[in-house]
């Protein structure tokens, strides 16, 4: 009798979606530590650590004259930014919180929500981490001198993009099997140490070595990122386009996945597994 109806828009669906997944996001970013300046403390030393091995990895073998002329240490941060925004993406999304996770039981949460927040909350921290760093060095050690940081910035979205087509793959499959979720995620970041190309340019690779990176957008897009960060490498073995479809046609084939897992989970998969 005293309740007040409101007419129920798309435009009022939006926000309110969009809400719940600002959110989410914030939820999944406090998730992995309680202090949240701690949590991105610890991801900001993740990826000091991450490059100062690479560096000495390259000093000892002797591998830094196969690099390209310019700033070493930004040859190196160029790949392996783009390699953690995509594993640790693929890791998140894959992850998130399923059909069959209690908190679906609250109404107006779904997978789509958990999904975008996974991905989004990852996202963040990571470019984060990756502006503390840059800065960091801009002031401690050399000046960064970026040719296109527009491209550059688009390739490492483009990283992050088909890390959650993979990621949302990994998420449709792992209420029917989480073993072998958790599995295959681990190894495919492992298996990206090396495909991902970080430690090396296209331009320089033979035929037929080529041909056993050619497969992975990731590849794809750290070379093309280096086009943007270097002016003197201009990339003739790699494409943007490809990482862009392949990106499209994993998150499509992704959802449908998810479609189909949601429509025949049970919660009890979750007491049972």
């Amino acid at each position: 009798m005293f309740q007040v109806s409101r007419r129920n828009t798309q435009a009022r669906s939006a926000l309110f979606t969009f809400e719940l997944i600002y959110h989410s996001v914030v939820r999944n970013v406090r998730k992995s530590h309680r202090n949240a300046v701690a949590g991105l403390l610890l991801n900001i030393l993740q990826t000091i650590i991450f490059v100062a091995i690479f560096y000495v990895m390259f000093t000892v073998l002797g591998m830094r004259q196969s690099a390209l002329r310019g700033d070493f240490m930004l040859y190196l941060m160029s790949g392996i930014f783009l390699f953690l925004v995509h594993t640790k993406t693929v890791s998140a999304v894959a992850s998130a919180e399923g059909p069959t996770s209690p908190m679906m039981q609250h109404a107006p949460l779904n997978t789509f929500v958990t999904l975008c927040a996974a991905a989004l909350g990852s996202l963040y921290l990571q470019l984060l981490s990756l502006f503390v760093v840059l800065f960091g060095y801009h002031v401690l050690f050399a000046p960064i001198v970026i040719d296109h940081p527009v491209g550059a910035m688009g390739m490492l979205l483009l990283a992050w993009f088909t890390g959650v087509g993979v990621g949302v793959i990994i998420m449709a499959i792992k209420p029917w099997a989480p073993n072998f979720a958790n599995i295959a995620t681990t190894i495919y970041s492992r298996a990206n140490m090396i495909a991902s190309g970080k430690m090396f340019v296209a331009n320089t690779l033979p035929g037929y070595m080529l041909a056993m990176f050619d497969w992975n957008p990731l590849f794809h897009a750290i070379d093309q990122c280096r086009g943007f960060v270097f002016i003197n490498y201009n990339p003739h073995f790699s494409s943007i386009s490809y990482p862009l479809f392949a990106g499209i046609a994993l998150i499509m084939i992704g959802l449908l996945g998810e479609y189909y897992t949601r429509r025949h989970a049970s919660i009890s998969w979750g007491a049972a597994r």
